[in-house]
């Protein structure tokens, strides 16, 4: 088996690829999972710490309320992408205040919310 970097819009992907021809003495290939992109760290803003969208995606839930006190990895709403959900979570403790409604499309390193 081969591993190869793939990029595809941006974003890069581990993909293993099989060589045919292997003979039975080989030794057997062990498939590589792609891996996810990794998220962006919090960053400090003047007023909180902002969240950050790890990938493009649709905001199918937001899990708290706007003004809310949530806790350190708390989730905070959910990023659907490729039909998976995926559960954004609190960075810090503070009180959330979301720059996305539910519904929307954002694109990766989008502003999701600020927690101050």
């Amino acid at each position: 088996m081969r591993n190869f970097l793939v990029t595809v819009n941006g974003k890069q992907y581990e993909v293993g690829v099989e060589e045919l021809g292997e003979t039975a003495s080989a030794p057997k290939a062990v498939p590589v999972a792609a891996s996810a992109p990794a998220a962006p760290a919090p960053v400090a803003a003047g007023n909180g710490t902002k969240v950050l969208s790890p990938f493009p995606g649709l905001i199918k839930n937001l899990l708290v309320e706007n003004g809310a006190s949530v806790k350190k990895d708390q989730p905070i709403l959910v990023l659907e992408a490729m039909k998976m959900d995926n559960d954004i979570t609190a960075p810090c403790e503070g009180k959330v205040t979301f720059h996305v409604q539910k519904g929307a499309n954002v694109e990766s390193d989008a502003l999701l919310a600020v927690i101050g």
